[in-house]
């Protein structure tokens, strides 16, 4: 989803293929395989990715010898399959299908293991804004879209009992998507350095189990740097530290809102990127947990890693 001028728009003519990224997300993940966020794929362009994403979340303070109902995995492992084809200027469409494995242990109640498909999400990102000048490119973009409710929502536990909600791989509601970006090249007048900004929200509604999973809202500062960079553009390193904010709405089942199921998480971590040839590349993201709410029945995310590779290639459907 996002090319940027000094580092991207100028190679073009160069590159069969360009650098891009995943579609932001919702959740906690790390970002795509590009530093930037706010610029879209060049028009023509497309890219396959893969994702993988490994999630610890603490344990809950209260189970009662059961699994509760507003439970989130303690681990979990989401492999996210993308396509985004740049099929406008300054528009894109992206296109994720996860499939998700959760994980649920606790300290006095059953273990629990179940993988599916998990729920689709369809974005379109505008960019609505660029100003190129001699430090660099400043960028603005929107994307928005549905989830839609592809996920499994049928997993049961070692007694043949549905498992809540929250450990389901799907929702089973239609959610919408709503995220802002910006790229600021050149910061502090280095070429090399970029600031980055990606605030996104997840506005959820009643799915499966009559249960409102919480809307979700993330915000994420990257700030990278670009130490090595080929002749020929073919191989690239970029590496930065960020710095996450969390926060979860509390749950709703059956319309009654559970109180204590929300909190606040920040996060601090550093991500690399890895050009290995032409329009390939391969990063690794690790966060960890620097503050939390510490409400009774909130899981912060602990521990965070991302890694995956993206290949980008020309797509001209018209």
């Amino acid at each position: 989803m996002r090319i940027w001028t000094p580092f991207f728009f100028r190679r073009i003519a160069r590159l069969p293929s360009l650098l891009v990224p995943l579609l932001c997300s919702f959740g906690t993940r790390a970002q795509g395989p590009a530093p930037e966020t706010a610029p879209p794929l060049f028009p023509g362009g497309g890219l396959v990715s893969y994702n993988s994403i490994f999630t610890t979340r603490g344990l809950m303070s209260e189970s009662a010898g059961s699994i509760p109902p507003t439970a989130r995995p303690t681990f979990s492992h989401e492999g996210d399959f993308n396509f985004t084809w740049g099929f406008h200027r300054n528009f894109e469409l992206a296109i994720l299908v996860p499939i998700v494995t959760n994980h649920f242990d606790s300290t006095d109640g059953p273990t629990v293991v179940g993988t599916g498909l998990g729920d689709t999400m369809v974005l379109v990102k505008y960019r609505f804004y660029r100003r190129d000048s001699p430090r660099g490119t400043t960028q603005a973009s929107v994307t928005f879209g549905p989830k839609i409710p592809t996920g499994k929502t049928d997993l049961t536990d070692g007694s043949s009992s549905l498992l809540p909600a929250s450990l389901q791989p799907g929702s089973g509601s239609t959610d919408f998507f709503l995220a802002a970006n910006w790229t600021y090249t050149g910061l502090l007048n280095l070429k090399r350095l970029v600031a980055d900004e990606d605030f996104h929200a997840l506005m959820r509604t009643q799915g499966t189990q009559a249960t409102n999973l919480g809307s979700d809202i993330e915000s994420r500062f990257w700030l990278s740097y670009r130490p090595y960079e080929s002749k020929n553009v073919a191989r690239e390193w970029f590496i930065g530290l960020a710095l996450t904010w969390l926060h979860s709405q509390d749950e709703r089942i059956a319309g009654v809102n559970q109180n204590g199921s929300s909190g606040d998480v920040l996060l601090a971590g550093i991500t690399t990127y890895f050009g290995v040839r032409p329009g390939m590349h391969v990063w690794v993201g690790m966060d960890w947990d620097v503050a939390h709410s510490s409400a009774a029945m909130f899981m912060p995310v602990r521990r965070h890693i991302s890694f995956g590779i993206t290949q980008q290639f020309r797509l001209h459907l018209w």
